[in-house]
């Protein structure tokens, strides 16, 4: 007969352990919770080793900046002459060849300016044409004058002797003092005639004289038109704005129809394929890092993408020294602060790679110095021995 105040057990019979069970399985937990915990300090201890060793021979030769940014050396594009722009050219973000124009400037007020410096070229070569042709016709009044002077030299000669003979033949009675004064009245007019001569010739000398000088004026007045047309032809030449490299074109101001001076900014010209890495490195960071070690560099804007790049050059001074107002820091109130140098990092990438990279990104930049490693050592070295021979 079934007891209806039994427990129900459901069919299932608790287990009982035995003490001794217990008592010898607590041992052997032990000895696997000791067995787990070795292991794991080994793996410690070996990780450990492993990472000082790559410390040492790795990673404490990696310096690494994120104070790093994307450059390229953008040219400002401007107009050498003003003037009303009357075409542009190009678009914001398109790219440009070197020599391919920008924008055009009117031209017609420099059009004139040239053509006004052609006429005067013109007037000046005339008017030395015309001293030219002066000068001709004076050499030959200088001939006509020589002529008459060597012919006047002759009479007075000739009546100079007419003198000497008749002297003699009045003194003895043989002609009559009249004629000797004929003679003498004669040989002093032939003097006087030689003089005259010998005056035009003079006259004649100094009037081409002054017609070379006004050859020579006309000569400069040409020159100095022809530099007049010659700056006008730049300046028709400059109305062409031209890209002085390739690039792609950025800060686009110029508009149709605007009034631009000299020297007014009007566009950048930015030469995206001669981008460049400036990273500013700690100066506790520069003692090993020399040109040519290389670098990684990692972009925000490209993340898991590692481009690998190289060292350039260092900068010959700290960024603070090129600031626009360099610290005094011989005062009073000194406080040291770190300094950072401007290292430049060439990039070693494929060109359609850096038609992504834009001058300004953020980047992450490390360079391996371990190329370096061993001139502190040689330094010290050196400077160990020169201190020694010193003494």
């Amino acid at each position: 007969m079934n007891d209806d105040n039994a427990p129900d057990t459901g069919g299932h019979q608790d287990t009982v352990r035995d003490p001794a069970e217990i008592e010898a399985a607590g041992p052997a937990k032990k000895r696997r919770l000791r067995l787990v915990l070795g292991s794991a300090a080994i793996l410690a201890l070996i990780l450990g080793v492993g990472w000082f060793i790559r410390h040492q021979t790795y990673g404490k030769f990696q310096q690494s900046t994120e104070d790093a940014y994307f450059q390229a050396d953008s040219v400002t594009a401007s107009s050498r002459v003003s003037g009303y722009i009357e075409q542009v050219l190009v678009t914001e973000n398109q790219d440009v060849k070197a020599g391919q124009p920008l924008l055009r400037i009117d031209v017609r007020d420099y059009d004139a300016q040239a053509a006004q410096g052609q006429a005067q070229i013109d007037l000046a070569a005339a008017n030395a044409d015309n001293a030219r042709a002066m000068i001709s016709e004076q050499d030959a009044a200088i001939d006509q004058a020589q002529a008459m002077l060597v012919s006047a030299r002759s009479k007075a000669g000739f009546a100079a002797g007419q003198v000497a003979r008749y002297t003699p033949l009045v003194a003895t009675g043989a002609e009559p003092a009249e004629k000797l004064a004929m003679l003498r009245d004669q040989a002093a007019q032939a003097r006087q005639d030689v003089a005259a001569q010998q005056a035009a010739l003079e006259s004649a000398r100094r009037h081409i004289a002054g017609l070379r000088a006004q050859l020579a004026q006309a000569q400069a007045q040409g020159r100095n038109a022809r530099a007049q047309a010659q700056a006008a032809q730049v300046n028709v030449g400059s109305a062409i704005v031209r890209a002085s490299v390739a690039g792609r074109v950025g800060d686009l101001t110029a508009r149709a129809g605007q009034f631009v001076q000299p020297g007014q900014r009007l566009m950048s010209v930015v030469p995206v394929k001669q981008i460049y890495l400036e990273a500013n490195f700690k100066e506790t960071q520069l003692g090993l890092m020399r040109p040519g070690q290389p670098a990684h560099i990692a972009v925000d804007a490209l993340p898991g993408l590692d481009i690998h790049g190289h060292v350039a050059s260092l900068a010959p001074g700290t960024g603070a020294q090129f600031s626009l107002l360099p610290p005094q820091n011989a005062t009073g109130n000194f406080t040291k602060i770190v300094q950072r140098v401007p290292v430049r990092i060439a990039i070693d990438a494929d060109p359609a790679l850096k038609r992504l990279l834009i001058p300004g990104l953020s980047v992450e930049v490390s360079v391996d110095t371990r190329s370096a490693k061993d001139e502190v050592d040689q330094m010290r070295a050196r400077q160990d021995a020169y201190r020694d021979g010193k003494r």
